[in-house]
């Protein structure tokens, strides 16, 4: 009786399981590979035999509106091969049907930019190579800590070295790595690939393991806006309220983390670095703490910091004060005149230019061409 009702529960586990995978199939619809690499060239494919039109929008087109037209076959399948987008990066991109934006429902790859998530697309080559899973993975978790200065629980993301659960009496040197307008506590390890080019970095020795810190730097939200929770309205004109996220960030997260993971609590061992609002953070929470970090890395930043400033940087033997800038960055004047007022403060610092403007693309490249600087 026993092995009948074990057949049988065999039979329908398989059943069970079959029923799952023609849920999958989608009562039976063509399977599609979407995007399919080969070569220097790219085929997108959706199957949506109801459509009228069907046109694809990749970021990498020259203009906004710019788009490429799909063809139907006779299996309802429509289909569209291109050379590969030049220089290898990452590159985001949806189809348009009938008017409307759908993602590739065929592409695991996608990341959330605010409200709005995007397929991605991977294009091989030397500049991306970190930007794929190493062998030797480290771990991203997410903390919440108490703010008695924004009054609200909040929510950051930590980023942990392979090896660190397995070492339990190694301390390590932490980066608080901030986003920028319109980000959250997720957009450095969804967009900015963070944890996979720490990773990379870290495997091939060429960057110290270490701990990354990506809070949330909107002083409004408890955390990202996928979880629904409603925000705070901050008077910022109140002067209580002045640098508030930064105030907190420095008295607040800083020592949290060194309370609640192992880390090496010396300015020598923290370092900061932030994209556009996040840029302006760091500029902000190095200038107002100058005993606090001495690795300070402003990329594409909105802000400055005074000559005094940066003058009591220098004091306190700041090891690396390195920004990042693209040539055609809307904010690429601010920073000029940052790297003045660093030259007139006397502040050794380095000035890393590169192609482009205020995209991702540049701040992965830089937090790839800076992270082996640190700790060193």
């Amino acid at each position: 009786m026993k092995k009948i009702l074990a057949i049988a529960a065999l039979v329908f586990a398989g059943a069970a399981q079959a029923q799952e995978l023609s849920n999958f199939a989608f009562g039976g619809a063509k399977q599609i590979v979407s995007p399919e690499i080969k070569g220097d060239s790219v085929t997108f494919r959706l199957n949506a035999n109801y459509a009228t039109v069907v046109d694809l929008y990749g970021n990498w087109l020259p203009g906004y509106g710019d788009k490429i037209s799909l063809k139907k076959g006779t299996d309802g399948i429509w289909e569209t091969t291109i050379a590969l987008p030049q220089p290898a990066e990452i590159y985001t991109y949806n189809f348009i049907v009938d008017g409307v934006s759908v993602n590739d429902p065929q592409n695991y790859m996608v990341q959330r930019d605010g409200t709005r998530y995007l397929n991605m697309l991977l294009v091989p080559g030397t500049r991306t190579d970190v930007y794929k899973e190493s062998s030797k993975r480290g771990t991203v978790s997410y903390k919440w800590y108490d703010s008695n200065i924004l009054g609200i629980n909040r929510r950051l993301t930590v980023y942990t070295p392979y090896g660190y659960e397995a070492n339990p009496g190694k301390k390590y040197p932490v980066l608080y790595l901030l986003h920028g307008a319109g980000g959250d506590e997720e957009a450095w390890s969804s967009m900015g690939r963070a944890a996979q080019i720490l990773d990379n970095l870290i495997e091939q020795g060429k960057a110290e393991p270490m701990i990354v810190v990506m809070p949330n730097g909107n002083p409004n939200q408890q955390a990202a806006p996928t979880f629904g929770l409603p925000t705070t309205q901050l008077n910022f004109r109140d002067p209580a309220n002045a640098n508030a996220y930064v105030r907190s960030l420095c008295e607040e997260i800083v020592p949290f983390i060194e309370k609640n993971f192992r880390v090496i609590a010396k300015p020598e061992k923290r370092a900061i670095a932030g994209l556009s609002m996040g840029g302006g953070h760091t500029i902000a929470a190095s200038a107002l703490y100058p005993k606090l970090f001495d690795y300070i890395c402003p990329l594409s930043a909105a802000g400055n910091a005074t000559v005094d400033q940066l003058k009591a940087l220098k004091k306190e033997g700041v090891k690396l004060y390195w920004v990042g800038c693209g040539k055609t960055d809307f904010l690429w004047k601010g920073n000029e005149a940052l790297i003045a007022n660093l030259k007139e403060a006397g502040l050794e610092h380095t000035f890393y230019v590169s192609e482009g403007g205020h995209i991702w693309a540049n701040w992965r490249l830089y937090l790839q061409t800076f992270a082996p600087l640190l700790f060193k």
